[in-house]
């Protein structure tokens, strides 16, 4: 009995002391918490921000980012609380997600100022958009088109994009759109990093009122609070343009950067503003989330005093003025927007977003945006490759999309196209891990099917006696 005894001390010991030293790890540290917040976070948001069935969330957007980490990360709901509780096998690595009436949902940790009955509610319903076929028969070869946006859905058992949705614009006008099974017009689709894209267009509206000089250094409150004065030469455009040269990288390892703030931090501003400075800002051009984290957090301040405040002027500044009332913008657990990544809405509103280009900024007569800021976003960012400008993809030189397109992108196939040339907007939403969602050649394919109609001859004239 002695035996045993110190048998399973010796062995609880070595248990201990393995799970102190994997917690002391990138895996225990990082990795694990990443993959339980993940699931909570989205499994929260997918339900009852996009309003898709939670098995369809799970198996569409999570299973297949897990891999072998879904054998033994599990979670639970609780619907009359709406709060998602996610853990490795029921006890290690909980992280849990709340959701809040305009707020969405949040990662709460526990060490954040996070007021769990604060409610921002949406002003209106969601306003669709009808088709105008009468347009659409007018411009288009409809079968054509018809065909180039069933094509963006799987076909086939072996097809695994899971593309949910797809709306085309010419002209503002709504002349395609189809959702996959379990998702619709009022589904709320997560945008991923088109919200980047978003951050970008209320930098602009900052900037036509004359409360943002994007160009200005010592701007950044998160960096100005930390004692390095070469951190004051970081502007607003070059964390925009992924410029800021801090380290936060993302590499979607499940052990990045990126993915620790993501997943881990209750002070995503504070966490991207304390990496190490690795280069001078525009001097090297890296994708990284915590640049676009510290660009919202200095613009939301200038948005009010308070949270709902901040979401009212939010709301005021970009999503109103286009008739857009299914956005929703998630905070982090102190609050902060999370600008890089979080923003939910529905494929009609993500379209009215970038009709906003299309329009030149201009809506009703009223401009939101300056006059040139389409070229600025447009203009390829130094050692981008010529493939980014400021907030917005752009095509390469190997892309046969028209070259004054500009696009949204977000991780798992999130797409927004802007060919000004072709008056189109397409927007493409869906779950893609893994594979091509080849977006670009529904984009293509949309391009082709549109026929301008032959104009009208002219009235003869007589000649002059």
């Amino acid at each position: 009995m002695k035996k045993r005894y110190i048998a399973g001390t010796a062995l609880a010991v070595l248990l201990a002391a393995g799970i102190t030293a994997l917690n002391l790890s990138p895996i225990g540290r990082v990795y694990l918490p990443s993959g339980t917040g993940i699931v909570a976070k989205q499994m929260c948001s997918l339900t009852w921000v996009s309003g898709l069935d939670p098995d369809q969330a799970y198996d569409f957007y999570l299973n297949p980012l897990l891999g072998d980490a879904a054998s033994v990360i599990g979670y639970e709901m609780d619907e009359e609380n709406r709060e998602v509780t996610s853990s490795v096998l029921g006890l290690f690595w909980q992280q849990r997600a709340v959701w809040r009436d305009g707020l969405g949902c949040t990662l709460v940790h526990g060490s954040g100022d996070f007021d769990p009955d604060l409610t921002v509610p949406v002003t209106r319903d969601f306003q669709p958009m009808t088709l105008d076929t009468a347009h659409r028969d007018a411009w288009f070869d409809t079968e054509a088109l018809d065909a180039a946006v069933m094509d963006a859905f799987d076909d086939s058992e072996a097809d695994s994009r899971q593309t949910l949705a797809v709306a085309v614009l010419h002209q503002g006008r709504l002349v395609a759109e189809h959702y996959a099974p379990g998702a619709s017009q009022q589904t709320r689709f997560h945008g991923w990093s088109m919200t980047k894209s978003a951050m970008t267009t209320l930098a602009g509206t900052l900037v036509q009122d004359g409360l943002l000089d994007i160009e200005a250094e010592g701007a950044v409150p998160a960096l100005a609070e930390i004692d390095d004065i070469r951190l004051s030469e970081i502007t607003v455009e070059s964390l925009l343009r992924m410029a800021g040269g801090l380290a936060i990288a993302e590499t979607n390892t499940g052990m990045d950067p990126n993915t620790e703030m993501l997943f881990t931090q209750s002070d995503m501003p504070h966490y991207a503003a304390t990496r190490e400075r690795l280069h001078a800002p525009g001097e090297h051009w890296q994708y990284m989330s915590g640049n676009t984290i510290l660009a919202t957090d200095t613009m939301q301040r200038l948005l009010g005093d308070s949270l709902p405040e901040q979401v009212a002027g939010l709301r005021a500044r970009i999503f109103e003025p286009l008739g857009i009332y299914s956005a929703i913008m998630e905070p982090g657990e102190n609050g902060v927007f999370q600008g890089s990544s979080y923003m939910y809405a529905t494929a009609h509103d993500w379209a009215r977003l970038n009709q906003l280009y299309l329009d030149n900024g201009v809506v009703d007569g009223e401009r939101l945006l300056p006059e040139d800021w389409y070229s600025i976003v447009a203009e390829p960012t130094p050692g981008s490759n010529g493939e980014y400008g400021m907030g917005f993809w752009l095509p390469n030189e190997r892309s046969t999309l028209p070259p004054e397109t500009i696009m949204m992108s977000g991780f798992q196939g999130q797409w927004g196209y802007v060919m000004p040339q072709q008056e189109l907007v397409i927007v493409r939403f869906g779950a893609t891990t893994g594979v091509n969602s080849r977006t670009g050649g529904l984009a293509n394919a949309v391009r082709a099917a549109l026929q301008p109609p032959a104009a009208e001859p002219e009235t003869p004239t007589e000649p002059q006696e």
